[in-house]
């Protein structure tokens, strides 16, 4: 959504996680895309997902695993947001993307995946960047898609069931690939 006016996004930080941040990466996650708080946000799932997004396990396991790096972005020494990158070949993985819902809207989404496409090309040398998106999710795929992110329509399915990734709220929810060429 880049209706709103870009503002200044402070002065942005940008480091690899520790075990020390998982709970408050917990928080941030949630409150970007469940309950009342994400409302605030535009990235909000609320109305398709009830219950959680993650859990401390959930995050701990990517900031441990090999190949895997948790950024953590802080904005004038507070957490701001954070994302998921992943080495897979030529190709690396960006997801569990998450802004703090009231500063949404502000630029920072931009600023953020630009900098984790940087940081895969350099670190990595990847020549892909790859996430998937639940596919109802429209103004979010197009909003990747204005930064460069085409969709595939490679579908994988929702895994209905397993309440660690949230309680659905419709039965139509699938994960679609979306690519970016970084070369």
């Amino acid at each position: 959504m880049d209706t709103a006016p870009a503002q200044d996004p402070g002065q942005l930080t940008f480091r690899d996680a520790a075990d020390a941040d998982v709970p408050a990466l917990v928080t941030l996650i949630e409150s970007a895309y469940r309950g009342d708080s994400s409302r605030a946000g535009w990235t909000t799932e609320a109305d398709i997902l009830q219950g959680q997004r993650t859990d401390p396990e959930g995050v701990r396991q990517v900031v441990e695993a090999p190949g895997s790096r948790l950024l953590v972005v802080e904005r004038d020494g507070e957490l701001a947001a954070c994302c998921q990158l992943e080495h897979r070949g030529d190709a690396a993985y960006f997801g569990m993307f998450a802004v703090r819902p009231g500063l949404q809207g502000a630029g920072l989404g931009k600023v953020i995946i630009a900098e984790a496409e940087r940081t895969v090309r350099e670190s990595w040398g990847v020549r892909e960047m790859h996430m998937t998106v639940i596919s109802v999710r429209e103004e979010l795929i197009a909003w990747y898609e204005r930064r460069g992110y085409r969709r595939t329509g490679k579908l994988s399915p929702f895994p209905y069931g397993d309440e660690r990734f949230g309680i659905p709220q419709r039965d139509d929810l699938a994960f679609e690939l979306l690519v970016k060429d970084l070369v």
